[in-house]
């Protein structure tokens, strides 16, 4: 594993990544992480029997999909806030005509955000009418399989076979706080001298599902077993 200001990066197999997520999963729930943002990072982390450009992809489209902005969270439309940034505007030149500079930067700067709002809300409308499939297949080819939230934000590239001939991949995984960057760092430094033999956590019945593109899981019995308590 590489760790940097950016995060911790592993490059290997899907097996690899999938325990370079658990680990991570892991420290973060002994450092005391919790709540919705880590149970939204803990169901996109790639799982052993998941395929990247399947199941990695459609959970990588569904927490991407674009949610309510403020704008619409208030309940008002682009051209609302349009309007009412018209009448900043025009509530702005009216304080410079009596010389109250600070007053009509307040309201200028006020105008700005509303048109801002509206141009989010106009551009949230639009990404919504794209179909998710059409939406996961477009972004996917364009950027890497991606996560973001409060919490952590990472990212699965695909990349050259490594030495094995599996498909290799890399992921990398940032913690968002610094604070709870350090102790993740120290936890996983800590497995490293505490588990000789990290066991991949699997589902039971996985015999004929594929890990990764192409990539067929171990049957059971060849790997680790699923144990990470």
């Amino acid at each position: 594993m590489e760790e940097s200001i950016s995060g911790f990066k592993l490059r290997g197999s899907w097996g690899d990544i999938v325990e370079h997520g658990e680990r991570i999963t892991r420290a973060l729930r002994d450092a005391g992480a919790s709540g919705e943002a880590f149970e939204e990072w803990d169901e996109w982390r790639p799982k052993f029997h998941e395929r990247l450009g399947e199941d990695v992809a459609e959970k990588t489209a569904e927490q991407a999909h674009v949610g309510e902005g403020k704008g619409e969270q208030a309940g008002e439309s682009p051209d609302d806030d349009l309007k009412t940034a018209g009448e900043k505007l025009t509530e702005s030149y009216e304080k410079l005509e009596k010389d109250d500079t600070e007053g009509a930067m307040d309201r200028w700067q006020d105008s700005v955000n509303y048109v801002a709002r509206a141009a989010d809300s106009a551009g949230r409308k639009a990404i919504r009418k794209v179909e998710d499939t059409v939406y996961q297949k477009v972004m996917t080819q364009l950027a890497p399989y991606y996560f973001d939230n409060d919490l952590v934000s990472a990212n699965i590239q695909q990349t050259s076979r490594t030495e094995n001939g599996d498909e290799g991949f890399i992921f990398e995984v940032n913690v968002n706080d610094d604070d709870l960057k350090e102790r993740v760092s120290e936890l996983l430094a800590s497995y490293e001298d505490e588990f000789d033999r990290w066991h991949v956590d699997t589902e039971k019945e996985t015999e004929t599902v594929e890990a990764a593109e192409g990539v067929e899981p171990p049957k059971r019995g060849d790997g680790p077993q699923a144990n990470t308590n």
